[in-house]
């Protein structure tokens, strides 16, 4: 049967020998073979051991309850773990990667940014376990995938959705209501690009408006103030009547 020594090990695992010792004087994982002169063997048996130390730690956890749950768990239950860890990983690093991309195209639109919405767009980057994706059927999931904008992109649509972000937040800064021509005009470019986006699913229109509205650290999707969401939900009804009585 093979057996590793201790600096065979270290090379391998890309762990100290320091680190192996301290394991071995608290218990956590004791070599197999300890020789006459001091030498120390590890079996494959405990580089297993060492994997399932390795990826517990990954997952943050103390060394006092990786040696608790140790010996609970099989290895398949911690490469689960470790697994949801990474996706959680991947989740995070995703949204920030289209957060980045949605600050890019919001400066080149504006020729500059606040550090208020620098900071939001960073901060939802930080724990975003949850995915807006995550709240609809697989079919609705495929739907909206293919169809809504990427506000990390560059097409038409993702510059008409900043555009009017951008108009919105100009309103709400200068007291200019919902009931106004110019969110009369906003309204109906939203009910177009709602039109486009859903076409006549409206069931599935108002379920994304839903989870839109909620904190992006829940949905992971591009945060917008609770105050511009209000503005378009008040600009989209005015013109949705407005489109009504004027018979359109």
């Amino acid at each position: 049967m093979k057996r590793w020594t201790t600096g065979e090990v270290s090379k391998e695992h890309a762990v100290s020998v320091r680190t192996l010792r301290y394991y071995d004087q608290i218990g956590l994982l004791k070599p197999s073979c300890k020789q006459d002169n001091g030498r120390r063997h590890y079996s494959e048996e405990d580089l297993l051991t060492l994997e399932k130390i390795l990826l517990l730690k990954s997952l943050a956890l103390s060394l006092d309850d990786i040696r608790l749950m140790i010996d609970r768990l099989s290895f398949r239950d911690i490469l689960i773990a470790h697994h949801q860890h990474l996706q959680d990983q991947l989740a995070t690093l995703e949204t920030s990667i289209q957060n980045t991309s949605s600050l890019i195209n919001m400066y080149d639109l504006e020729g500059s940014l606040s550090w208020e919405r620098v900071s939001k767009l960073v901060n939802s980057s930080k724990a975003v376990k949850k995915k807006w994706v995550d709240y609809f059927a697989e079919d609705e999931k495929q739907f909206l995938k293919k169809n809504l904008p990427d506000l990390g992109g560059s097409g038409k649509q993702t510059q008409l959705y900043l555009s009017l972000l951008r108009r919105m937040e100009w309103c709400i800064s200068r007291g200019i209501p919902p009931e106004s021509d110019a969110g009369m005009e906003i309204g109906l470019q939203l009910l177009e690009a709602a039109r486009e986006t859903f076409g006549e699913d409206e069931e599935l229109m108002e379920k994304f408006w839903e989870v839109r509205k909620k904190p992006s650290k829940e949905s992971g999707l591009y945060p917008v103030s609770e105050d511009v969401l209000l503005f378009a939900e008040k600009c989209m009804e005015y013109a949705a009547v407005s489109d009504v009585n004027s018979g359109r």
